[in-house]
């Protein structure tokens, strides 16, 4: 599994930057709303870009943080039965989830959200409505992109999976680990 563990490697590596980026913009955002507001509120001086400039930010950060919240196995699970698995019951339950459900929704939103929300929007360089406000393209690329990164970590993760069924590799105990959420 020589390569296939170097690749998982990879991308979590790349999902990890992106991370930082994502957590980065949401600083971002609220930095710029606050500017914002001080200076529509407190000097009476008001402009399009940076309402859209904020949920740009706020935007990519959420389509950014999909794939790292995916590496840190913080996603959100239906406890049905997952809790009462053993270690490699969840793994089996973490391929089934990832090779049927993840893997094909996210490729099948990649495409749809390149051919029908950023190719076009990119083909007459879409700006916005508003005036003063921003180019539209730029983030609407930022979907389909979220989504193949999304992907990507899902294969990271069904790699490690299949190799820790394998004996090939030793998942953090925080991967393997499930807790019930409080109510």
């Amino acid at each position: 599994m020589g390569f296939w563990t170097k690749l998982s490697e990879v991308i979590d590596y790349i999902n990890q930057q992106l991370g930082k980026a994502a957590s980065l913009m949401i600083l971002l955002s609220c930095i710029v709303s606050a500017v914002n507001a001080l200076l529509r509120y407190g000097l009476d001086i008001s402009n399009n870009w940076p309402l859209e400039l904020q949920w740009y930010l706020f935007s990519a950060a959420v389509m950014l943080g999909a794939s790292y919240t995916l590496k840190r196995n913080e996603h959100v699970r239906v406890d049905l039965i997952y809790s009462h698995l053993s270690d490699r019951g969840r793994l089996w339950v973490d391929i089934f989830g990832l090779a049927c459900f993840l893997l094909p929704a996210c490729l099948l939103f990649t495409w749809l959200s390149w051919t029908t929300l950023f190719y076009p929007s990119w083909l007459v360089m879409e700006g916005s409505l508003n005036s003063g406000g921003l180019a539209r393209y730029p983030i609407k690329f930022v979907v389909p992109f979220g989504f193949f990164m999304l992907s990507l970590q899902g294969v990271s993760e069904l790699i490690k999976r299949i190799g820790a069924l394998k004996g090939e590799i030793a998942l953090p105990a925080e991967d393997l680990h499930y807790e019930k959420p409080m109510q």
